[in-house]
């Protein structure tokens, strides 16, 4: 038998305050021949002020035709707290990203969100009609979080640009920002150099969209 619906019987919010809350939802599995399963508890994470997220490749084609991307390296403060062994190094590396805000559903909006994480991550002035989609949008972690990643990409003419100005958070002061090539990046993916799953995710799906 199989999952064809859900019979929900209490629906709250169990914890609140800061940039998530979690959800906590008692419900019944209804299956396909009409029987309920014995009834269960779900917590999830919220995120009021934005559900979904735009994840960018920054590129460069150099002279030589090699291809380098651009990395991010900041603090990650789940990983120094949250993990019984912390992470040997301060920064963590990954690729420019950014909350999509409430109302920012279109494809138009997602691409001006890209630009402006752009500026604000790495300094770097894209036009919106340069960003391409990287495949379709994902879900990270279902059984946690509803967020879906989308993932785009942008060619960068001229990669000298100013220091980033930031979100005003002081959680982006710090961050270091990398050039490197595209094999490269990978091979540090291959490594664990490079632990985070959307900056492998979007290098591969870079590297197959320039083939």
């Amino acid at each position: 038998m199989e999952v064809k619906g859900f019979e929900v019987l209490g629906d709250q919010r169990v914890g609140e305050g800061g940039a998530l809350r979690i959800r906590r939802l008692r419900l019944r599995l209804v299956l396909s021949d009409g029987s309920r399963t014995h009834e269960g508890v779900w917590d999830y994470v919220e995120r009021p002020m934005g559900l979904d997220a735009v994840v960018l490749l920054l590129w460069h084609r150099r002279d030589d035709g090699q291809i380098e991307v651009l990395l991010r390296s900041g603090a990650r403060v789940p990983l120094h707290f949250g993990r019984p062994h912390p992470p040997r190094q301060m920064l963590f590396p990954e690729l420019v990203a950014g909350i999509l805000e409430p109302g920012e559903e279109s494809e138009a909006a997602i691409r001006r969100r890209a630009c402006d994480e752009a500026m604000e991550e790495a300094g770097v002035r894209i036009d919106p009609a340069a960003v391409e989609r990287l495949g379709p949008p994902l879900f990270p972690t279902p059984g946690m979080c509803a967020e879906q990643f989308h993932f785009v990409a942008a060619r960068v003419q001229d990669k000298s640009a100013p220091p980033p100005r930031g979100d005003g958070s002081p959680f982006e002061q710090g961050a270091r920002l990398d050039w490197i090539d595209l094999d490269e990046a990978l091979s540090r993916c291959a490594r664990g150099e490079i632990e985070d799953m959307k900056t492998e995710l979007g290098l591969r799906r870079l590297r197959e969209q320039l083939r």
